[in-house]
C-alpha cells in the first residue's frame, strides 16, 4: 500500500523538487521509502511513497523502471496473484531477469509483455497505478475493479496532475482548486462525492475497473475505458449457478478460503478487524483456519448502549482462538478525531462511521501493518436492512393508485410532530415506532415515486433537493437518477445491490476504509471483494441470498461451519457513533460556530435559511437532522481547512 502522484507539463522549473513535494505530503501512505523521478525532456514527473509489505528490500523501490528503460511505473496496492503471473510470464519465454519478489516488479513486467488491457484483466488485487511509456510518450492510469484504491486526475492551469490524494495535487505550483458547486450538490445527497466527480473543477476520480490514456504533454486526456464490466457480470451471471444448497455452500467456502488466504501474503505482521458481525467474523474465521498461530484481531467498543459490539466480538474471538485486542472509547476520544477528518479525507466526506473506522485502524496499527476487513458482504449477499424495508414497502406502495398516494403524502407531510409523538406514547410499548414524527415526513416524500429505482434513490439520499441548499448548483445525473442505464435484472432486490456496488460501496465504504487506514500507515485488504467471489455472488440465485426472512443466507451457512449459529443470531448493529446526541451536547458549540448564519452567508455556498431551520429543529428535539447537519458540518470543517 502506497501513495502515488505525478504531473505532465512543459517548461516546469525545479520539477524534481515539485515531484518530491507531491509525494512528501502523503507520507502516512508510505512511511518506509520515498522516490521521485522526472523525464525533463517530456516534462513528466512521478512520485511515490512506499509502505513496504512484500519484498522489504530496495528491489521494491519506486518509481520502478523496466530493464529496457522504456517504461516507468508508480503503483499503489497489492496484486495477490502476482506469483502466478510470474510463472505465466516465465512460461511464455519472456526472458525475465527478476531482481526481487515484489508485486511491483511483476506488474511492470506484465504491462511490458502483455500490454495494459490484457494485464488488467488478469490481475487479482487492489491497485491504482501510473505507467509512463517514454517511446510513445503516453501515460496510462488504471484503477482496480471495485475501487479499493483511489486515483484523482485532471488538468489544473497548464498542468496535468494525478495522485492518490488531492493534497498531493495541491503541492504543484499550477494548482487552482476551484470548488465545483455541482459536485457539492452531489455530496449533499450522498454524503460523499461520487466518481467521476471530485470537489474541485477539472479534477476527476477515475472510475473503478477503468483505465485512461493521456497524450500530448497532458493536454489530450482520453475517455476512461472499462476493462471489467460489472453490468455485464450481473446481467450474464444472474441466477446461473447450478447445484443445490450443499454444493453451492461448498463452492463458496472454497472461494472464500482462497480469497482470504491469498490476502494473508505479507512480509510484515497482519491481522483482522473484528466487529462480531457476520462478515468480519467470516474473514477472521477463514484466517484462523489457515493459520498455524492465533490471528491478531481488533475491536473498539463504546459505553453507549446501541453502539457497542465489542462484547460480541470478544465472544467470537474466544471461540476462534484469536489473539484479540479491544479498546473502549470514551466520547472525548472519538470527538478528538473530528479535527483530523478534513485533512484525512481530503474532500468533503460525512459518513460518521469514519470516526470508529479510524479508531480501530489506529488500534490495529499498534500491532500489525496489514489488516483484513469484512466490507462488501452486505452488497454482495443482500445484507442491508434497507433492502428489506425498501422491497417490502415498495411492494405495497406500487399497488396503491398514484392519486391516493399523493393524498397520503400530503396528509403525512403536514401532520404536527408533537401531536403524533403524543399519540404514539399512548400506544403499548411494543406497538410504538421510534421517532415516528421524524419518520413520517420522510415517508411522505417516498410515497409519490413511480418506480422502485426512484423510490430507492429517495430512501438512500440525505438531502432530497440539494440544489435548493447549494447556491448556484445544478445537481448532475448519476446512475441513481438514470435507471435506464441499469442492466437487465429481474427485480428491485437485484437492482438495489447493483446500485450499491456501483455507487455506495466505492464512494463511501471503500473510501472510508482507505483514508482511515492510510492515515495511520495501515494496509486494509478486503477479501469479500475478490472478483471471483463477486462473480459467484451474481451467479447465485436470489433465494440463496434472501431466505426465511433473512439476508446472506448462503454466506451464513458457510459461517456456521466455523462459528455456532446461536453465537451469531442477534440484531444487526451499525458501526457508528452517537452524532445525534453529541450535536445537542458536547459538539453543540463547535457546530454552532460552523453553522453561524453570517458565516454561511459570507462563504456563499449554502442557503443559510434551511440549514439554520434544521439546526434549530434538531437542538430543540422537534426533528432529527443529524445526518443532514453532519453533511454540512463536514463540508464547513473541510472548507475552513482550505483557508
Amino acid at each position: 500500500m502506497c501513495g502515488i502522484a505525478g504531473f505532465w507539463q512543459s517548461h516546469l522549473g525545479h520539477s524534481l523538487e515539485v515531484a518530491t513535494r507531491m509525494g512528501t505530503v502523503m507520507e502516512s501512505r508510505g512511511p518506509d521509502d520515498a522516490g521521485a523521478w522526472v523525464e525533463e525532456s517530456a516534462g513528466l514527473g512521478l512520485s511515490h511513497r512506499r509502505l513496504a509489505i512484500l519484498d522489504l528490500s530496495p528491489a521494491g523501490h519506486q518509481p520502478m523502471h523496466s530493464p529496457c528503460g522504456r517504461y516507468a511505473l508508480v503503483y499503489n496496492g497489492e496484486i495477490y496473484n502476482h506469483e502466478d503471473l510470474r510463472r505465466n510470464l516465465d512460461s511464455e519465454g519472456g526472458g525475465f531477469d527478476w531482481r526481487g519478489h515484489s508485486d511491483t516488479e511483476t506488474l511492470l513486467a506484465a504491462l511490458r509483455h502483455w500490454g495494459i488491457e490484457k494485464t488488467l484483466k488478469q490481475l487479482n488485487g487492489m491497485f491504482a497505478f501510473a505507467l509512463w511509456d517514454s517511446c510513445e510518450q503516453e501515460l496510462f492510469l488504471a484503477r482496480d475493479r471495485m475501487g479499493e484504491k483511489p486515483l484523482y486526475y485532471g488538468r489544473s492551469g497548464e498542468a496535468f496532475l494525478f495522485g492518490s490524494e488531492l493534497k498531493a495535487l495541491k503541492m504543484h505550483p499550477g494548482w487552482k482548486g476551484e470548488i465545483d458547486r455541482d459536485a457539492l450538490a452531489l455530496y449533499m445527497r450522498h454524503n460523499y462525492v461520487p466518481a467521476p466527480w471530485s470537489i474541485y473543477q477539472g479534477i476527476s476520480k477515475l472510475p473503478p475497473a477503468h483505465f485512461v490514456v493521456i497524450r500530448g504533454k497532458g493536454r489530450d486526456i482520453g475517455e476512461p475505458r472499462c476493462y471489467w464490466d460489472l453490468a455485464e457480470v450481473a446481467e450474464k451471471g444472474i441466477a446461473s449457478a447450478s447445484g443445490g444448497p450443499e454444493a453451492l455452500e461448498e463452492e463458496l467456502d472454497l472461494l472464500l478460503r482462497d480469497a482470504v488466504g491469498c490476502r494473508m501474503a505479507a512480509d510484515v505482521p497482519l491481522g483482522a478487524f473484528l466487529s462480531g458481525g457476520y462478515d468480519s467474523t467470516m474473514v477472521a474465521a477463514m484466517m484462523q483456519a489457515q493459520s498455524s498461530r492465533p490471528v491478531k484481531t481488533f475491536t473498539i467498543g463504546f459505553h453507549e448502549e446501541g453502539y457497542n459490539e465489542a462484547t460480541h466480538a470478544r465472544a467470537v474471538a474466544d471461540h476462534l482462538g484469536t489473539d484479540h485486542a479491544e479498546l473502549y472509547v470514551k466520547p472525548e476520544d472519538a470527538m478528538a478525531v473530528i479535527p483530523r477528518l478534513p485533512s484525512m479525507y481530503d474532500e468533503p466526506f460525512s459518513d460518521s462511521s469514519q470516526i470508529p473506522t479510524f479508531l480501530v485502524s489506529q488500534l490495529a496499527r499498534k500491532h500489525v501493518t496489514v489488516s483484513l476487513s469484512g466490507d462488501g458482504g452486505d452488497e454482495l449477499f443482500y445484507g442491508y436492512d434497507r433492502y428489506f424495508r425498501a422491497d417490502r414497502i415498495w411492494g405495497v406502495l406500487s399497488r396503491v393508485p398514484m392519486p391516493l398516494r399523493r393524498m397520503m403524502s400530503a396528509a403525512a407531510s403536514h401532520a404536527p410532530g408533537h401531536s403524533i409523538e403524543w399519540m404514539m406514547s399512548l400506544l403499548p410499548e411494543r406497538m410504538r415506532i421510534s421517532s415516528f414524527a421524524d419518520r413520517l415526513p420522510k415517508l411522505a416524500e417516498l410515497l409519490t415515486h413511480s418506480s422502485g429505482e426512484a423510490f430507492y434513490r429517495e430512501l438512500v439520499s440525505h438531502a432530497k433537493h440539494p440544489g435548493q441548499l447549494v447556491l448556484g448548483a445544478k445537481e448532475p445525473d448519476t446512475l441513481l437518477s438514470q435507471p435506464e442505464l441499469l442492466p437487465q435484472l429481474p427485480g428491485l432486490r437485484e437492482r438495489m445491490m447493483y446500485l450499491d456496488m456501483m455507487t455506495y460501496l466505492p464512494g463511501d465504504i471503500l473510501t472510508k476504509v482507505d483514508r482511515a487506514s492510510m492515515a495511520v500507515s495501515l494496509e486494509a485488504r478486503v477479501p469479500l471483494l475478490d472478483h471471483r467471489v463477486l462473480e459467484f455472488a451474481w451467479r447465485l440465485p436470489t433465494e440463496y441470498k434472501f431466505r426465511d426472512g433473512q439476508g446472506k443466507w448462503l454466506l451464513k451457512q458457510v459461517l456456521y461451519r466455523y462459528v455456532p449459529r446461536e453465537m451469531m443470531e442477534r440484531p444487526k448493529m451499525g458501526f457508528g457513533v452517537p452524532v445525534e446526541h453529541w450535536l445537542r451536547g458536547p459538539l453543540r458549540e463547535w457546530a454552532e460556530d460552523l453553522l453561524n448564519e453570517s458565516r454561511l452567508a459570507e462563504e456563499g455556498f449554502f442557503d443559510p435559511v434551511p440549514i439554520r431551520k434544521m439546526w434549530q429543529e434538531h437542538i430543540s428535539g422537534v426533528r432529527r437532522w443529524h445526518y443532514h447537519l453532519w453533511d454540512v458540518l463536514m463540508f464547513q470543517a473541510w472548507l475552513r481547512e482550505q483557508a
